[in-house]
């Protein structure tokens, strides 16, 4: 039996990591500001982390947040994991990090330079945004009566277990350095991906498509956060919207 560490294991992604770890046999230590008895704050490290470390044979790295601190805390964790004679950890990155000028991409990508000149045994694994996140951004634009999307973006959304599948099978799998890129089974542009949020959600917004400026939107426009030759998840975001949702009356 294997013991993983999973960072950030109460958040939507490692949540799942856990409970597929879990029911596959192994002993999952889950690690969260407020996950007791590993609650740790990673952004200022402490004894509680090398606690959390002690004894792991791999990390799984799902902490993060777009507020900021995320390479403050991989700082954090590589040097704990380090003292632990880690034996590998697995770090879940973004699709374009390395193409797509956009700061929390910048954050994702340093956090990744940190991994690899770690001095550990490391994999990392780069995905396509989460069905959920797409969600959470159409619920917030469609507060108003006006739904705004950025014009000419497309996006290939992933289901968010599909992902967590394949991270706790590179867990259980020897270091493999970066892999093959796992991207949702369609691009779509975001304006079809928005009614069918809409539909689903049974709200009527009127959609407009605003262009805009700047090098991160001209990048999300040339494609630059797709995989479309890795297009390996199943789930359709139809399929996430009907088992979120079901049946939903207009709003």
């Amino acid at each position: 039996m294997t013991m993983i560490l999973v960072t950030g294991g109460t958040g939507i992604l490692g949540r799942h990591v856990g409970e597929r770890l879990r029911a596959d046999g192994h002993e999952v230590r889950v690690l969260s500001r407020h996950s007791r008895p590993y609650a740790v704050d990673l952004r200022e490290g402490g004894a509680g982390l090398d606690a959390a470390v002690a004894g792991v044979d791999t990390v799984v790295h799902c902490a993060t947040s777009p507020r900021g601190g995320d390479e403050e805390a991989a700082g954090h964790l590589l040097a704990a994991a380090r003292r632990a004679g880690l034996g590998h950890l697995v770090y879940i990155s973004i699709v374009g990090v390395d193409r797509v000028p956009f700061a929390y991409y910048r954050t994702k990508m340093a956090v990744e330079k940190l991994v690899e000149e770690s001095g550990l045994d490391w994999t990392v694994l780069r995905a396509t945004q989460f069905h959920d996140l797409l969600v959470q951004v159409f619920g917030v634009l469609s507060r108003s009566p006006v739904m705004m999307l950025p014009a000419g973006v497309r996006d290939q959304p992933v289901e968010v277990t599909e992902v967590a599948g394949r991270l706790a099978e590179l867990a259980l799998g020897r270091p493999a350095g970066r892999v093959a890129d796992m991207g949702g089974p369609e691009v779509r542009s975001l304006e079809s991906l928005a009614r069918a949020y809409l539909a689903a959600a049974g709200r009527r917004r009127a959609v407009v498509n605003v262009p805009m400026a700047g090098r991160a939107y001209r990048a999300f426009r040339a494609d630059g956060h797709l995989t479309p030759e890795r297009a390996v998840g199943a789930g359709t975001f139809e399929e996430y919207l009907a088992a979120r949702f079901g049946a939903r009356r207009h709003a």
